[in-house]
This record gives C-alpha cells, sequence and structure tokens, in this order.
C-alpha cells in the first residue's frame, strides 16, 4: 500500500441510520473500500437533538473502519440537516473587470462566496447559511447566462443571481460535537440536496425537469431540478420513522420490532398483495407478552395511509416549484425508504408522473463492498463525489502497525461511466416477496381485521383563530372542488391549503422552541 494514497471519509448522519464512507484515491482512480450502516440515536427529522448519543455509535464504525482498513481517520465530511430549511435569493455583481481577461471558475466561485457574505441574515446568531446555487448569470448585456457558458466570456461586468439555503445554526455546531466526542473533526459540511442529486440523476433528467425525492427516516426532502439547475427545494418533516411510529401505535408493538417488520414486510398499495395479503404475521417480543397475529394487508393499510399523506405533502411542493407543468424527467424516489414495495408505483397513481428508483448512479470500483449500491447510501456517496474536487483533501492517515497483518487493497479499475438511462438498474416491485424473517407466517385467524385508522392529523385550530393567524385565509377556498394538476393527474386543492397552513404552523412552532432546545445539555 503506498502511504501517498489519500483517503475521503464521508459521514451520513441520518435519523434512522449512520452512514460512514471511505474511498480510496490512487492518482485518478477512485474506489470505494468501505461502507457500512448503523443505527443510530439521537438524531430528529435529520438533525443531531442529542450529541453524545449519536457519538457512541460513530465512534464504533470509525474504529471498525480502522481495523478494516488499517488507517487512522482523522476528519470526515458531514451532511448539513436537511430540515427545517428556506430558500432566499441573493445577488453578486463585479464591475471594472475589464475585457482583456477571461471569466473563470474561480471568478464564479468568488462571486457566489461574496452573495452568500453579503446577504442580510434575519436572525445572524440563530442562522446559517448552508449553501447557494447559481441561477443565472449576466455580463451586462446578455441576461439568463448558465453557468458552462459564462466562464470563458469576457467582459467588463459580472453578475450572478443565487438560490440561497439557509438553516438554524445551532445544528451545525452539534455536529462539530458528534465529530469531536468520535475522535475526528469535520473537513466540510455539505448542503446535501444537490449533492446527492448528482450522484443518483441523470444529466438527462435535470436538463429536462425533474423533481428528486429523498425519503429519509426523519424527513422528505423535494429538489427540483430544470435546465440543469437546482431550481426548488423544500424539506416535510415526516418520514419513514413516522410510518414505524403508526406500524408501533396500530400494532402494540415496541419501536424495535415496529421497524424491522417494515423493513422487512412493508408494501404499499394492500390490494397489489394478491395472495400474500392474508398471510399472518406471528409477532413474538417479550416473552412474558403474548403474542400477536397481523396480517400482511392490515400491514400494508396502516403503511399506506402515511405515505399516502407525505406523497402529497410531496406533490404540493413540487406545485410550489412552478414547474410542475415541466417534469419530463418525472419523480425520482430515493433515500433509505426507496425501496418499500409498491412506492413508486403509488406515487405514479396518485401524481401521473413517471416514476424511477434513484440508486446511486457512481462510477467508481467498489468490489465487494455491501450496501453501496442502496438507495439509503445515496448521500454517502453524494458527499464522496463532492469531496473528490477537493484536490488537497485527505481524511485519513497510514498507520504502519495496522499492515503486518493486514493485505494491500486492490485497487479495480472503475467501470465505464453511465450514459444511458438504459444502462441503469431500476427496480419495480409489483408484491410482496415470500416472508423469510424471524416472525413465522401461520393460518389466518376466522376473526374480521380491524380496520386502519389513518394517522392522526395534527390539532384543528378553531375557524376564528385560523383566520387571524393566515393572513391569506379565504373561507371560499374550502368549498372549491377544482383540482390542481401535477402532471396528468392531480391532488385536491383542499390539501393543497391544509399542507400549506400546517407547513408555516410547524415553521412557527419550530421557532418558539429552537431556544429551549438548544438550552439542553448534551
Amino acid at each position: 500500500m503506498d502511504i501517498k494514497d489519500r483517503y475521503i471519509v464521508a459521514v451520513d448522519l441520518g435519523t434512522s441510520t449512520i452512514a460512514l464512507t471511505v474511498a480510496k484515491i490512487e492518482g485518478s482512480n477512485t474506489q470505494i473500500v468501505y461502507y457500512k450502516e448503523t443505527p443510530s440515536e439521537g438524531i430528529r427529522n435529520s438533525g443531531v437533538f442529542n450529541a453524545s448519543q449519536v457519538s457512541e455509535p460513530l465512534s464504533e464504525a470509525i474504529r471498525q473502519a480502522e481495523n478494516a482498513l488499517g488507517i487512522k481517520i482523522t476528519q470526515a465530511v458531514v451532511g448539513m440537516p436537511k430540515y427545517p430549511i428556506r430558500q432566499e435569493t441573493s445577488t453578486g455583481k463585479v464591475e471594472g473587470r475589464g475585457y482583456d481577461e477571461d471569466i473563470t471558475a474561480e471568478n464564479v466561485a468568488e462571486l457566489k462566496r461574496s452573495a452568500q457574505d453579503m446577504y442580510p441574515l434575519e436572525n445572524p446568531n440563530m442562522e446559517a447559511i448552508y449553501g447557494a446555487v447559481a441561477q443565472s448569470f449576466s455580463d451586462g448585456e446578455n441576461f439568463q447566462i448558465i453557468e458552462n457558458d459564462i466562464i470563458g466570456m469576457t467582459s467588463d461586468v459580472l453578475e450572478g443571481h443565487f438560490k440561497i439555503f439557509i438553516g438554524k445554526k445551532s445544528p451545525l455546531a452539534k455536529i462539530d460535537t458528534v465529530l469531536k466526542k468520535a475522535g475526528i473533526v469535520a473537513a466540510r459540511k455539505y448542503f446535501t440536496a444537490d449533492t446527492t442529486a448528482k450522484a443518483v440523476l441523470l444529466d438527462s433528467e435535470m436538463e429536462n425537469g425533474v423533481a428528486m425525492v429523498d425519503f429519509g427516516g426523519g424527513c422528505v426532502s423535494v429538489s427540483v431540478y430544470h435546465g440543469n439547475i437546482m431550481r426548488h427545494y423544500a424539506s416535510i418533516p415526516f418520514g419513514g420513522k413516522n410510518i414505524t411510529d403508526d406500524i408501533k401505535s396500530e400494532c402494540q408493538i415496541s419501536e424495535r420490532l415496529a421497524e424491522n417488520i417494515k423493513l422487512a414486510f412493508g408494501a404499499c398499495m394492500p390490494d397489489r398483495l394478491q395472495s400474500l395479503s392474508e398471510k399472518v404475521l406471528h409477532i413474538t417480543g417479550n416473552p412474558a407478552e403474548q403474542a400477536k397475529e397481523v396480517t400482511l394487508k392490515y400491514l400494508s393499510e396502516i403503511i399506506t395511509a402515511r405515505v399516502e399523506e407525505i406523497i402529497q405533502a410531496i406533490l404540493y411542493e413540487i406545485s410550489e416549484s412552478g414547474l410542475a407543468e415541466h417534469l419530463r424527467g418525472g419523480i425520482v424516489v430515493t433515500g433509505g425508504c426507496a425501496e418499500m414495495a409498491n412506492l413508486g408505483i403509488l406515487i405514479k397513481q396518485m401524481s401521473g408522473y413517471n416514476v424511477r428508483t434513484g440508486y446511486p448512479l457512481n462510477t467508481w470500483s467498489s468490489q465487494g463492498i455491501e450496501g453501496i449500491s442502496a438507495t439509503s447510501a445515496a448521500t454517502a456517496i453524494g458527499l464522496v463525489q463532492a469531496a473528490l474536487e477537493e484536490e488537497s483533501m485527505n481524511c485519513a492517515v497510514y498507520e504502519e502497525r495496522f499492515h503486518t497483518e493486514l493485505e494491500a487493497v486492490e485497487i479495480v479499475p472503475a467501470p465505464a461511466a453511465i450514459e444511458t438511462a438504459e444502462k441503469e438498474v431500476v427496480k419495480e416491485y409489483a408484491v410482496v416477496e415470500e416472508p423469510v424473517v424471524e416472525v413465522e407466517p401461520v393460518a389466518v385467524p376466522e376473526v374480521a381485521v380491524p380496520e386502519v385508522k389513518a394517522p392522526a392529523a395534527a390539532p384543528e385550530t378553531p375557524a376564528a383563530v385560523q383566520e387571524e393567524e393566515d393572513e391569506d385565509y379565504d373561507p371560499e377556498l374550502e368549498d372549491d372542488d377544482d383540482e390542481n394538476a401535477f402532471g396528468k393527474n392531480g391532488i385536491g386543492h383542499k390539501f393543497m391549503i391544509f399542507w400549506g397552513k400546517a407547513k408555516r404552523k410547524i415553521e412557527k412552532v419550530g421557532d418558539r422552541t429552537d431556544a429551549m432546545i438548544d438550552n439542553i445539555s448534551e
């Protein structure tokens, strides 16, 4: 093993799992040499809540990677929280450049940094700029120039228009605390909306319009692309954990059992389960408790009720982007929950869009690395991909003491880049596969399957108060039966009103409780 080899270490702090990825860079060749997911604690809605709980599994994951690879990890790139995020616009401008020098990529990067630094945050003590994405440029005479075209031009004026993404400052500080407790530091923090998208989306999709849905455990994020640029971002404080909580509540079982059952048997659309729908899960948890029996149909009904609610919120956010009618690439679903059976079919049925599952499109070698091609690894791959642009970054050092017992890792040439959608493996699920887990199917008892109650909605605000709090409240809209189209079909206008109001109320409650949460001792 060459001691001059460098490593990129990426940490994805998810609500359900922590993913640790190590990539080895040898010249122009990149190889994923380690990937492991570990159950996480202390994270809510993708943000650190209890640093000590998060650092314990992360420390163990780092130790295992070091022992396996014979390296000492000193730093890592890490993803920022995906919720809550708001987006604003900012402009940067440079005049008096002269016409004797070309506009360079560094000029554009400097303008971007200036647009971020100059943006007036509402509360600098509480907020931080997570990232910025260039929307268009101008040379003083021509407008709506994309980034690739402005580079190389000569102009006395360089003006850029950017979308700024703003989140809370405290979660970033808590990430630093987690890493410190684990014995490493942050090499760089990335706003993962754009990095993850570039890890799973095809160039043709981003050019022609696509919505990437990152379906995680603590939240669901929606990134809308058109013209190869991210035009809109939104996050929803619901995800796979909410599905687990619904199973836990409805079946009266532990959270651990509910999560395992979801992963093993979770499926949307009970009508598509066919003969499997009447199969029974015989659930045995605590020996002191009476065993419970749940049909796969009942389980699917619980899951579908929550997933339909989440899909409606996703479609609302797509409509808010103003590009709902321009998404020829449809919807790409990635993240930890993306491989749930029939999820893509349900989204297509409710939206009218074409839907595919977003697996990482990494072109590096990862031979023998389990889990690296799953949708849950998309964020990790995006982090590594972004960090590779930092040519001087090295997150680990060679340790001789390990290599007396370890063999050198052979670098396998990376496969050719994926050029077309036809070369991508896209999975579709029509039915749940035969159960092969610890719980055993038994005969269906002669009892009626109880009806599934939809997950409890947020408490209704009295009409008088609602009118006072919502400036745009219009009672006449409540009787409007017209549908707004999302693709070919659409969702009801009533839900759009509901989610818009609920979203604002969630944000208000979050603002009022931030100070309380920040004062909690880690």
